[in-house]
């Protein structure tokens, strides 16, 4: 089943930074909107077709308003591109959610936030969030230069004596890495980490914090770091509809799925939201996700079928 949407109207547009626009939505008909907690994100429904996942950046107490910022990404698949160059005040979208694959732990002692790019956005609201109860926390931002970085004279005004906020900058190092190995390895042994940016500021931060507990990193994927996978050769039974569904290759366990008909709940397509995470009551997947643990992977009960497929001839679902 698709997930449930509402139309909202786009109040405003700011430009936050180079290529960044923040978009202030808010109900059609007035009134409040669905609660949200620091982290969390809404699905786009744009009119071409694309559904695309975007962190809310407000204060989570705010119930009359959601507001997102797009990066206008020059490898994008079209999302952001379609945002930029077609959504203008006024306009009424479609959006599901809220939900919330990053959630911030309030009652941790310290939180480490570590940014690069257009992922300060979920961060942003964990800092709100993170002000409002009083709780230390430390900003690592990384961009590519001053003008690349949203949101910086408002995160400047945070002045706190619990919070610390550090920028970094490509431009203004040329022969100097960003060094996250020193910031993991420098952050309190009870602290809570949270990271999202580039795929490869990622796979770094994974790296460096390896030998932490695991409950205290959090990653925020907004990029798949592997390929679907679309060899294809097996079949997909469907639980509840009594259906087998070959996949082909050349398709993912999705495209099968919506070519056969079945309505199936989607966004990213990339295997990093978990819009389309499914029950698996038989088969072994080949997980290609970054939405899942290694854990949650290893005890295969569920698939992201935008992406993964299956090592077992047959992969039963929960559909």
């Amino acid at each position: 089943m698709a997930d449930v949407t509402q139309d909202v109207l786009v109040k405003r547009i700011g430009y936050e930074a180079e290529r960044i626009n923040s978009y202030e939505l808010i109900a059609r008909t007035g009134g409040e909107l669905t609660p949200f907690t620091a982290g969390g994100h809404i699905n786009l429904h744009l009119p071409n077709g694309m559904i695309r996942s975007y962190s809310l950046i407000n204060d989570p107490r705010e119930r009359h308003r959601y507001v997102i910022a797009v990066n206008r990404d020059a490898e994008s698949r079209g999302g952001s591109s379609f945002v930029h160059d077609t959504v203008r005040v006024g306009d009424i979208m479609t959006i599901s959610g809220p939900r919330n694959n990053f959630a911030l732990h309030e009652q941790a002692e310290s939180s480490v936030l570590i940014a690069g790019g257009i992922g300060i956005t979920p961060l942003l609201s964990m800092i709100r969030r993170l002000e409002t109860l009083g709780r230390r926390w430390e900003l690592y931002y990384a961009a590519r230069t001053r003008a690349a970085a949203a949101f910086l004279d408002e995160l400047g005004t945070f002045r706190s004596g619990h919070s610390r906020m550090h920028v970094d900058f490509d431009d203004e190092r040329p022969g100097r890495l960003f060094d996250l190995p020193a910031i993991v390895g420098n952050a309190p042994a009870h602290a809570h980490l949270y990271c999202c940016g580039p795929v490869s500021m990622l796979a770094a931060f994974e790296a460096a914090s390896a030998g932490r507990a695991a409950d205290h990193v959090h990653v925020e994927y907004f990029q798949a770091r592997e390929a679907p996978a679309i060899e294809g050769g097996f079949e997909v039974r469907l639980a509840r509809s009594d259906r087998t569904i070959p996949v082909e290759p050349g398709k993912t366990i999705l495209d099968a799925l919506l070519d056969a008909g079945i309505t199936a709940n989607y966004a990213c397509t990339e295997g990093v939201c978990g819009t389309c995470e499914t029950r698996v009551i038989e088969g072994i997947p080949d997980h290609r996700d970054q939405f899942l643990s290694k854990e949650e992977q290893a005890a295969n009960k569920s698939v992201m079928i935008c992406c993964s497929g299956a090592r077992s001839r047959t992969l039963v679902l929960d559909l």
